[in-house]
C-alpha cells in the first residue's frame, strides 16, 4: 500500500507559455523522423519490423552519444535558454489538460510550466494529454496504437509538437488517456531533440495528474509489467483537487479490463445518490493504493489531507464544494453589483484570463476568500503584479502568503460537517454553510489591509511580494529529487539550466 505523502512542492508562478524557441519553431518536417511512420500497434505489441528491446537499446545508445559528444563540445560558459544535456531521468505527465493548449486552472498551468523547467536540468520530458482541437503546431505522427475498453477496440492516434525541450504530446482520442500515456514512450519515435531520440523506452516515472489518469498505476502493473514490461517503471500520482475523485456505478469494474484483484482498490461507499446510489467504484482512491508516492501540489494542502505518517492513505480533512445553485446565486449576486453601484462596481460571470489578468494588475489588493484551495495561483499572479492578497488560510494560501509581510490572512474558515461515513478512507464534508464568524473574519482582514494603503507599509508589502522568485527552478529542483528517489534505472540528477522562454507571439493556445 502506497502511503499519501506531503509534498514540498508548490506552484510559484503561472508559466502560462508554450510557445517555441525560433529555432523549433522553424524547424522543417524533414527534421522530424517520425513524420507518417508506418507503424500500427495492437495493445502492448507492434507490428513493425523494430522489436521492442531493440528501440529500447537504440534510444539508450542515441541519448548516452548525445550527451558525451556535448561534454566533449559543451562551451565552458552555459548559453542563457538552451537545454544542458545530462543524463537524467525519462519523465511522462499526463494529465487533462496542459498549458496553453488547453487550460481551466492551476493543472493546466503546471503541465505547461514545470515540464520545460525540469528538460532545462538536462531530463527527457514529455507530456501526454487529450488533443481537444486540432492545434496548428501539433503534427500526425501516423503512429495508431489499438486499444480495448470494455468490450470495443478502437484505434488511437497520437500527434506531437516539441516546444521548450518538451515533448508535447497529444491522444486524439477523449476515452484512452492512461493506456495511451502508457503506449507512448514505447511506440514514438522522437528525434526534435538534438540530445535525445529514438523512443522512451521503459526507464521511465509516470507522473498522473488527479483523477482523470489515476487508471495508469493499475494498468501499468496488471497489463505490462505483468507481462515483463516496463519493470523498472513507476508512478507517482499527484492530487491537484481532491473535490473530483473519478466516481462511478460499481458495475462499470467491468469496462476498465482491469483484474478482479484490483476491486478492493476502487471499492468506494459515500452515501450520495449521484451518479448512483450505493455502492462505487473510485478512480482516485485506486490511484492512491497503487501509486508507488502520492504528492500534493502544496505542503500544507497535504497537512490538510493527511491525519498523520502512521494512518497511510486516511484522509481526513475531504472538502466538497457544492456546485449548481449555489454558484449561480454568486454569480448573480456579482452581476447585480453593476446595477447597485454604477459606475463604481463592475461584475463579470465569465472565464477569461486574459481580462482576469489584467484586473489583478490593476487592484490594490485581492482578496481569496476560498473555503479551501489545493494551492493557488491567483495569489501568485497578485503578488507577480505587486497587487496585495487577503486570503483564507488554507492549502497553497498559507504556503505563499506571509501575513503582513507578502499579504494578509483572514484565518481558517469553518467548514460544517454533514456526514462522517464509516469507510474511513474518505469521511464527507460539505461547505453549504456560510459561517457568520467568517464573515466577520474577513471584514476584518480586508478593513486591516485598507489602514495600510498608501502608506510606507504598504509600499513595503508591494516590494516583497514583487521580488519573489516566482520561477518553476525551485518546484523543479524539488520535484527531481522525489522522482530520483523512486530509483528507477539509469535515472542521474539533473544540472542548473535555463529553460527556453516562449515566443510571445505563441504563448496562446493555437487551434
Amino acid at each position: 500500500m502506497a502511503s499519501v505523502t506531503a509534498s514540498h512542492f508548490v506552484s510559484l508562478v503561472n508559466n502560462n507559455h508554450g510557445g517555441a524557441s525560433g529555432s523549433e519553431a522553424n524547424a522543417s518536417l524533414s527534421q522530424i523522423s517520425f513524420k507518417c511512420q508506418s507503424m500500427t500497434h495492437c495493445g502492448l505489441r507492434s507490428f513493425n519490423m523494430v522489436d521492442r528491446l531493440q528501440r529500447r537499446c537504440q534510444a539508450k545508445a542515441v541519448s548516452a552519444k548525445s550527451s558525451k559528444g556535448l561534454q566533449q563540445n559543451a562551451p565552458k560558459a552555459k548559453r542563457v535558454g538552451k537545454i544542458v544535456c545530462e543524463k537524467g531521468m525519462s519523465m511522462i505527465f499526463i494529465g487533462a489538460e496542459v498549458g496553453p493548449w488547453s487550460k481551466t486552472g492551476g493543472l493546466g498551468d503546471v503541465l505547461g510550466g514545470l515540464p520545460p523547467a525540469l528538460a532545462a536540468r538536462g531530463h527527457r520530458v514529455m507530456t501526454v494529454c487529450p488533443r481537444y482541437d486540432q492545434y496548428k503546431d501539433a503534427w500526425d505522427t501516423c503512429v495508431v496504437v489499438q486499444i480495448k475498453v470494455g468490450d470495443k477496440v478502437e484505434d488511437v492516434r497520437f500527434f506531437h509538437c516539441y516546444k521548450r525541450g518538451v515533448d508535447r504530446v497529444f491522444v486524439d482520442h477523449p476515452l484512452f488517456l492512461a493506456k495511451a500515456a502508457l503506449e507512448a514512450p514505447r511506440v514514438l519515435n522522437l528525434n526534435s531533440s538534438k540530445y535525445f531520440s529514438g523512443p522512451y523506452g521503459e526507464d521511465v516515472v509516470f507522473v498522473a495528474n488527479d483523477w482523470h489518469t489515476a487508471l495508469l498505476p493499475c494498468y501499468l502493473k496488471s497489463m505490462y509489467q505483468s507481462r515483463g514490461i516496463y519493470m523498472n517503471a513507476k508512478v507517482v500520482f499527484c492530487i491537484h483537487n481532491i473535490a473530483y475523485q473519478g466516481r462511478f456505478a460499481f458495475d462499470d469494474f467491468s469496462l476498465l479490463n482491469l483484474p478482479d484483484s484490483f476491486k478492493s482498490s476502487f471499492d468506494f461507499m459515500d452515501g450520495y445518490e449521484k451518479p448512483v446510489k450505493g455502492r462505487k467504484i473510485n478512480w482516485m482512491k485506486a490511484a492512491i493504493l497503487e501509486a508507488w508516492r502520492v504528492l500534493t501540489v502544496s505542503p500544507y494542502y497535504a497537512q490538510e489531507l493527511i491525519s498523520g505518517i502512521d494512518r497511510g492513505v486516511e484522509l481526513h480533512s475531504y472538502l466538497r464544494m457544492k456546485t449548481g445553485t449555489g454558484k449561480k446565486k454568486m454569480e448573480a449576486q456579482i452581476l447585480e453589483l453593476e446595477e447597485k453601484f454604477p459606475g463604481k462596481a463592475v461584475g463579470v460571470a465569465k472565464f477569461n484570463v486574459p481580462l482576469a489578468h489584467m484586473i489583478t494588475a490593476g487592484a490594490d489588493f485581492i482578496i481569496v476568500p476560498s473555503r479551501f484551495e489545493p494551492c493557488g495561483l491567483i495569489q501568485l499572479h497578485a503578488m507577480r503584479y505587486g497587487t496585495v492578497p487577503v486570503v483564507a488560510s488554507t492549502g497553497g494560501l498559507v504556503d505563499t502568503v506571509k501575513d503582513g509581510f507578502t499579504g494578509f490572512h483572514i484565518g481558517r474558515f469553518n467548514v460544517k460537517v454533514a456526514k462522517a461515513y464509516t469507510l474511513r478512507f474518505l469521511p464527507t464534508l460539505q461547505c453549504e454553510v456560510v459561517d457568520p464568524d467568517d464573515v466577520i473574519a474577513t471584514a476584518k482582514a480586508v478593513a486591516r489591509a485598507v489602514a495600510v494603503y498608501g502608506t510606507p507599509a504598504m509600499k513595503e508589502m508591494v516590494k516583497n511580494c514583487m521580488d519573489q522568485d516566482f520561477s518553476w527552478k525551485g518546484p523543479a529542483r524539488l520535484w527531481e529529487k522525489v522522482l530520483l528517489s523512486l530509483d528507477v534505472a539509469g535515472s542521474e540528477a539533473g544540472v542548473e539550466g535555463e529553460e527556453i522562454a516562449p515566443l510571445a507571439k505563441e504563448n496562446v493556445a493555437t487551434p
